[in-house]
C-alpha cells in the first residue's frame, strides 16, 4: 500500500516538473532560457516518472529503468551544452547579462542572430 502511494506520488511531481518545462519552453524570452527549462525540469520530471513506474512494479524492468535514467541525464547534459554553444556562435539573442559576456573572445559569434541575417537577404 505504502509503495502504491509513494509511486503514485512520484508520478504527480513528475507529470508537475514536465508541466513547468512545457511552460517555461513557451514562455520564456530567448533559447538557452527556453533551454534551460526543458533540460533541467524536464530530466527531474522524467527521471522521477521512471522512477514511479519502476516502484509501482509497471512493465518496465528494473535495469532498463536505471539505465534509462542514468542515459537521460547524461545525454541530456552534453546536448544542451551543445545546443548552447551552437546558439551563443549563431549570433542568438542573450538576455539578463546586462551587457557582459563571459565567453567574448573565447568563442567566436556572429554579429547578428539568425532572424535578422535572413531578413538582411
Amino acid at each position: 500500500m505504502i509503495q502504491a502511494v509513494i509511486a503514485l506520488l512520484l508520478l504527480v511531481v513528475g507529470m508537475t516538473f514536465i508541466c513547468i518545462a512545457a511552460f517555461g519552453v513557451a514562455r520564456l524570452p530567448d533559447v538557452f532560457q527556453r533551454m534551460h527549462a526543458a533540460t533541467k525540469a524536464g530530466g527531474i520530471g522524467t527521471t522521477l516518472i521512471v522512477l514511479g513506474v519502476l516502484l509501482a512494479g509497471g512493465i518496465v524492468r528494473p535495469l532498463t529503468g536505471i539505465l534509462t535514467i542514468v542515459f537521460m541525464l547524461l545525454s541530456l547534459s552534453v546536448a544542451s551544452q551543445l545546443l548552447a554553444r551552437a546558439a551563443y556562435m549563431s549570433g542568438a539573442t542573450v538576455r539578463g547579462l546586462e551587457g557582459r559576456d563571459a565567453l567574448a573572445g573565447v568563442l567566436d559569434r556572429e554579429k547578428a542572430p539568425l532572424e535578422e541575417r535572413c531578413r538582411a537577404e
